[in-house]
């Protein structure tokens, strides 16, 4: 068999046997096909066959998708980006080396050093500054007030917010469960002033529609038959956290997700370990988790001065 025919092989795999979400078999089709381009000119041949995959083979494609911008005439890609095409890539040949198929072996394809970004995170008082900010009197402050509440309370991802429907919140045990990346579930546990939030909310409107969270448009004309055409969006989300950050004065970019990485640090500085925040996070690899470690140095200092002896 040819890679061509292999790589939808392994897609179909990934769909059906490894249950993997739309967006990542698109992600993977994309960097694969990539590799299968970049082979073809490598090779000088349109039909490639696994085993025409060498070790030399592989070198020449991790330089040719290195320069891969400069060559097309657009922005190289990022590190990260080329360390994803070789997990899609190291991802295949295991698939290929489970079904006994000559290959390169997958252990020899080494990722890059990833030199991740500082992350950001808001302390509890500039939250509470944003919070501030909110007009309550109305439908809408009361919606934008839970929102805020719900994704630093539960350190949520925006897509797995705007997905919540109300019976998909228990507000009286205070946790639930969302289904977020690779379809994995996991719980998530909310404060007592977040509930009350969410139920203040609820209680305002006078409408009957599933979803948690509506945007404020009051048009009925859009024929649906759930009601989902007044769901909130990711994007509307995300220019409400903006809106109340910009105007409590906060002066670094402030996202959804920073509100998410605000939860995990909170946590992390409050005494909670590491593969606890894992899971509250839904992180496959706690490896992910640690890229907020880093921000908690400077806390590990006053514990470390406060609670440590000194010679004398």
């Amino acid at each position: 068999m040819y890679v061509s025919d292999l790589i939808e092989d392994f897609l179909e795999h990934l769909e059906i046997e490894s249950g993997r979400s739309k967006k990542t078999i698109e992600n993977y089709r994309l960097y694969l096909e990539r590799f299968l381009e970049l082979s073809q000119e490598i090779l000088q041949k349109d039909d490639i066959k696994p085993s025409d995959i060498t070790k030399e083979v592989l070198r020449k494609y991790r330089l040719k998708l290195n320069r891969y911008g400069s060559d097309n005439g657009t922005e190289d890609l990022q590190t990260i980006t080329q360390a994803y095409h070789l997990i899609a890539l190291r991802g295949f040949f295991k698939y290929l080396s489970r079904r006994d198929i000559k290959s390169l072996d997958p252990n020899l394809i080494d990722l890059p050093h990833i030199i991740r970004k500082q992350v950001t995170f808001l302390h509890y008082d500039e939250v509470e500054d944003m919070l501030e900010q909110i007009d309550t009197s109305t439908e809408s402050g009361l919606r934008d007030r839970a929102i805020i509440e719900l994704l630093y309370s539960g350190g949520l991802r925006v897509s797995e917010l705007v997905g919540l429907n109300r019976d998909s919140i228990n507000l009286a045990r205070r946790e639930f469960v969302v289904r977020g990346k690779g379809s994995k579930d996991r719980p998530i546990f909310i404060s007592e002033a977040c509930a009350d939030r969410v139920a203040e909310y609820l209680d305002a409107r006078t409408d009957s529609l599933p979803a948690l969270f509506l945007n404020n448009s009051r048009n009925q004309q859009t024929p649906t038959t759930n009601g989902d055409f007044r769901r909130i969006t990711a994007r509307s989300v995300e220019r409400i956290v903006e809106k109340y950050a910009r105007l409590a004065g906060i002066t670094k970019h402030v996202s959804p997700h920073t509100l998410r990485h605000s939860f995990a640090t909170d946590l992390l500085m409050n005494g909670a370990d590491l593969r606890s925040v894992q899971s509250l996070l839904g992180h496959a690899d706690v490896s992910t988790t640690q890229v907020y470690t880093h921000v908690t140095d400077a806390h590990l200092r006053e514990i470390h001065e406060k609670f440590h002896s000194e010679t004398k």
